[in-house]
């Protein structure tokens, strides 16, 4: 079995940079990438080939079959994981867990 697939939505990705910008906005310029950043290195560390995450808490999110993992304790990522791909479809904020 190969290797799943990691597709990020587009609107997850304007969101991560919407957060960064703002932290920008601040005058927080390195934190802004080292935001960035460490999102990007928390998803490619998930192992997705051998861990089944679990369904979300929210009960609109469970009944599409959709996951949900925390990040920092202030947002959470929301995905569908299937045998081949795995669709991360939102970045929100934590109390979506």
């Amino acid at each position: 079995m190969g290797k799943r697939k990691i597709t990020i939505r587009r609107e997850v990705a304007e969101e991560i940079a919407n957060i960064s910008y703002f932290i920008e906005s601040k005058g927080l310029l390195e934190t802004a990438e080292k935001f960035t950043k460490s999102i990007m290195n928390f998803i490619r560390a998930l192992d997705f080939e051998r861990i089944d995450y679990p369904i979300c808490r929210d009960t609109e999110r469970a009944s599409s079959g959709l996951k949900c993992i925390p990040f920092n304790k202030k947002y959470t990522i929301i995905f569908y994981q299937m045998e081949d791909e795995v669709i991360i479809i939102e970045f929100a904020m934590a109390y979506y867990r």
